[in-house]
């Protein structure tokens, strides 16, 4: 634990102790995002990769900034680093990473190396649970800092807790726009199924291609 939230511990416990309390509200450790800028791109890549704002800096063995181009017309945004994607320091891992690819280059036609491919959340999990709120609150910053360095044309969501994320909604909103292309900070965004839930569900591959239609013709 840093200062800083040694520090805003000891605030909130005094606060309650001259009030008369003698219990204490859940305390959010994980509220403030970094003070970042998107003008450079090498100092915005060493933040992610020393930052220590959750708890998930304890149990990554790095944190993953995202790969491939600056200049990408499509930036496909992932929820969460896998524990495949951590281990090896790569990402496309597993088969839903297989198929990503394959989506890519077969029917968007685009190499790999010009698209640019992140996560909401930087880090592996410390555990599986449904809700990772706290710990997106510390890294969107990071996430908008690049979608403004980038400037896709299209931006892809992959599933409904990245498109939560990224949009602001719920998950639940997910499904109504799917494959839609939605309006969001200048960008043209489109949500499709996750890869790993297209295997899952091979019934819906042609879903997900109707969708990749939509977002080349985006491009």
């Amino acid at each position: 634990m840093n200062s800083y939230q040694n520090l805003k511990i000891l605030q909130n416990l005094y606060r309650l102790k001259v009030t008369g309390y003698n219990y204490t509200d859940p305390i959010d450790m994980n509220e403030s995002s970094p003070d970042i800028s998107a003008d450079n791109p090498e100092n915005l890549k060493r933040q992610i990769q020393t930052c220590h704002l959750c708890d998930f800096s304890k149990s990554r063995s790095q944190s993953m900034s995202g790969f491939g181009s600056l200049e990408a017309p499509v930036m496909f945004i992932d929820h969460i680093v896998s524990q495949m994607e951590d281990e090896t320091n790569s990402y496309f891992c597993g088969r839903s990473g297989e198929m990503l690819k394959n989506m890519i280059q077969n029917v968007l036609e685009l190499p790999l190396q010009e698209i640019f491919y992140t996560h909401t959340i930087k880090c592996k999990p410390l555990d599986i649970r449904s809700s990772y709120e706290s710990e997106w609150l510390s890294c969107r910053a990071y996430l908008f800092a690049q979608i403004e360095q980038i400037r896709p044309k299209v931006i892809v969501t992959l599933g409904p807790e990245a498109f939560a994320n990224v949009t602001g909604t719920t998950a639940e909103e997910f499904e109504k726009v799917r494959g839609h292309v939605v309006e969001f900070k200048k960008n043209k965004l489109v949500p499709i199924y996750h890869p790993a839930f297209i295997l899952r569900n091979p019934n819906l591959k042609k879903v997900v291609f109707n969708d990749l239609k939509t977002i080349k013709s985006c491009l």
